[in-house]
């Protein structure tokens, strides 16, 4: 995970352990609701009828105005007032609970976070959210919310993490999404298409998940307005075709890099060489041709290099013997001359006489001429760490 991520995480359980406090606290002395709390009251009452499973009984103990005590919901001080008491988190991760998400949750306007991972909370999500204008964190992942990417999430102005990953979202990303100050980005394992818009200005996230989606279409070399910020970059079996863009050798913080179970083509670029802190790079289950280059292999961080169901025919110089220098090597099922487990020769050549020029090559769905397994790997649900 990111440093930046990590970050997140302890800010996270410094808040949680804050909120738990602070509600342990104002329950003890029994203090009187004020205004903020007696919105809450009537939002999470509202909220309570339209939740039609709830097998772990964790909304039990809504019952009454002291919304402090209630499971699953944390109050802190006002940021505005420090006397006030209010609805500053809400946390039902993992609860299996049905139902919908109320416009009235819009009057829960102090929310930091909300984590809603592992439910099966269904439908739209209501417009009153862009009323929650301290919202730090929203987690919705693993769930059933529909319909197309929720526009509101983009009017949050405090908000840098979302997890929107395991849902039925579907249709275009919008431009918005990646000029939003975010941090992190979580997409994957939705019905999303058009992936980055060739026109936007860039973005603040240090880990961008966009995997099990169906962009389709080439990575476009805008992908380079991301450099300095972006550390973990997952595109795994998101229909993706063309050639890599150098400019992906441009984002100089990468740490991960996934493009595997694509129909990605040509050669992979030598500007790969650049990423001096990239630890694993997947290119498995594409198209690729040519050579592994030779800066790929030597860079200072690499601990896991993955080319498998290829056509790389060339390995150069220490990369024939990644292995001696401690870094994780899967080969398989390419050209490569005196290596097992590699494709025929007949295959082969019938894939290395049309070289593609990626100077020339237009941007095209393209099927793979093989096709060992179209089935990519899952990424695992939302976090569930607060």
């Amino acid at each position: 995970m990111a440093l930046s991520l990590t970050f997140h995480v302890l800010i996270s359980v410094l808040v949680h352990l804050s909120v738990v406090s602070t509600a342990k606290h104002s329950h003890h002395h029994h203090a009187s609701p004020n205004q903020q709390l007696q919105q809450a009251y009537h939002a999470l009452q509202t909220w309570k009828k339209v939740i039609y499973s709830d097998p772990k009984n964790l909304t039990a103990d809504w019952v009454g105005p002291s919304v402090c005590s209630y499971t699953g919901i944390f109050c802190a001080p006002s940021p505005s007032d420090p006397n006030t008491l209010v609805v500053a988190g809400i946390d039902l991760n993992h609860g299996d609970i049905a139902g919908f998400l109320p416009e009235a949750i819009g009057l829960l306007s102090d929310l930091a976070l909300i984590h809603l991972n592992s439910n099966r909370f269904c439908g739209i999500l209501p417009s009153s959210l862009a009323n929650l204008s301290l919202l730090y964190e929203l987690d919705l992942s693993n769930n059933r919310f529909v319909g197309p990417f929720p526009d509101v999430v983009l009017s949050l102005p405090s908000l840098k993490y979302l997890d929107l990953r395991y849902n039925e979202f579907e249709g275009p990303l919008p431009p918005k999404l990646f000029s939003n100050p975010l941090d992190a980005i979580f997409v994957n394992n939705n019905r999303l298409t058009s992936l980055i818009p060739r026109d936007f200005t860039g973005t603040t996230a240090s880990v961008v998940v966009f995997a099990n989606n169906d962009f389709s279409g080439c990575l476009p070399p805008t992908i380079a307005r991301f450099a300095d910020t972006l550390e973990e970059l997952l595109l795994i079996n998101s229909s993706l075709s063309g050639c890599l863009p150098p400019e992906v050798g441009y984002l100089y913080k990468l740490r991960v890099l996934d493009v595997s179970y694509n129909s990605l083509v040509g050669p992979v670029p030598y500007s790969l060489a650049g990423l001096g802190h990239l630890e694993q790079l997947n290119l498995e289950h594409n198209m690729f041709t040519g050579t592994v280059p030779l800066g790929v292999c030597v860079l200072p961080s690499l601990l896991n290099l993955t080319f498998s169901y290829n056509y790389i025919s060339e390995e150069e110089g220490i990369c024939k013997n990644l292995t001696s220098r401690g870094i994780a090597v899967d080969d398989r099922y390419n050209c490569l001359p005196d290596k097992p487990l590699q494709w025929s020769q007949k295959v082969c050549d019938a894939v290395l006489d049309h070289p593609i020029d990626c100077y020339d090559h237009e941007c095209s769905a393209m099927a793979p001429l093989v096709a060992p397994s179209t089935a990519g790997p899952s990424i695992a649900p939302g976090p569930s760490d607060t």
